[in-house]
């Protein structure tokens, strides 16, 4: 059988393991602090974010929003609210959002979806207690993927889309070409066709000025990751974009996302330090 990169599970051996600690400790994180669940940003039943304030709320605390991974067809925010940690403990206002998913609901959709969130959470920022203007957004994987489009247009947008961009970006074990997506394990998963993954890859998509973006991959991700983060790092960089590319040692594509949610990891200490400069 032919060796697919993209499916992950073949290359960590405690792939469930690693899934589960994800949610148990989101669901630890969850009982110790002050969540306002499924606060909706669309009609859909899974149009919805959690809202996870600091233990002490001041006037102006910056803003984050993490988008969750799973290749645009599995994944809830519940799983992933560990991601907070680090945020709350800038003193940030964390937002979890999820969205519908492939292939019931279409990729362009989803950016939609996305891009909605972010815009119904900047505008609920000031009931929070957080300064709107300090927004900064993280995402892993596919969250990576739909990160990128709230500072960029697909290359066949053809209407400019009202964007206000992050102040900063964690892109984590991202995709950013979308080309082998439709031939790969998940074609009967997410049933991505080839003219979506044409429209909604980052490596040709136009990407607007403003956000610091930070580009990175585990060391154990499987070599498209690598790959492509460093074309897109190399892409933004030569038009003049603030942009760093850094690999993490010794994670994979499961485990980085434990170390993001460690404040004293040095994943965690990079969403922390992103979040305060925002």
């Amino acid at each position: 059988m032919a060796i697919d990169l993209y499916r992950n599970r073949d290359f960590i051996p405690d792939f469930d393991a690693l899934v589960a600690e994800t949610a148990a400790r989101s669901r630890a994180l969850a009982q110790q602090a002050s969540v306002h669940a499924d606060v909706p940003y669309g009609s859909s039943p899974r149009e919805t974010m959690d809202i996870i304030l600091p233990p002490r709320r001041l006037s102006g605390a910056p803003l984050h929003l993490f988008i969750h991974g799973g290749y645009w067809r599995t994944g809830s925010k519940e799983d992933h609210h560990l991601v907070a940690a680090p945020v709350l403990a800038a003193g940030a206002v964390a937002a979890i959002v999820t969205y519908d998913l492939m292939p019931q609901t279409r990729l362009d959709a989803i950016v939609g979806q996305i891009r909605a969130a972010a815009r119904h959470l900047i505008k609920l920022a000031p009931q929070f207690g957080a300064d709107a203007s300090r927004l900064s957004v993280s995402g892993h994987s596919a969250g990576a993927h739909l990160a990128t489009y709230l500072a960029a247009y697909g290359p066949e947008e053809l209407t400019e889309r009202k964007l206000a961009p992050p102040c900063s970006m964690l892109l984590i074990s991202g995709l950013y070409d979308l080309a082998d997506i439709p031939h790969s394990f998940l074609k009967h998963e997410n049933q991505m066709t080839p003219a979506e993954a044409g429209a909604w890859s980052p490596l040709s998509s136009h990407h607007l000025p403003g956000p610091r973006r930070v580009i990175m991959v585990a060391e154990h991700d499987t070599p498209p990751f690598h790959i492509q983060g460093e074309q897109l790092a190399q892409k933004l960089g030569d038009a003049g974009h603030k942009v760093e590319f850094r690999v993490e040692p010794a994670l994979n594509h499961l485990s980085i996302v434990l170390e993001l949610g460690d404040p004293h990891s040095r994943v965690g200490q990079c969403l922390a330090d992103l979040v305060e400069q925002a």
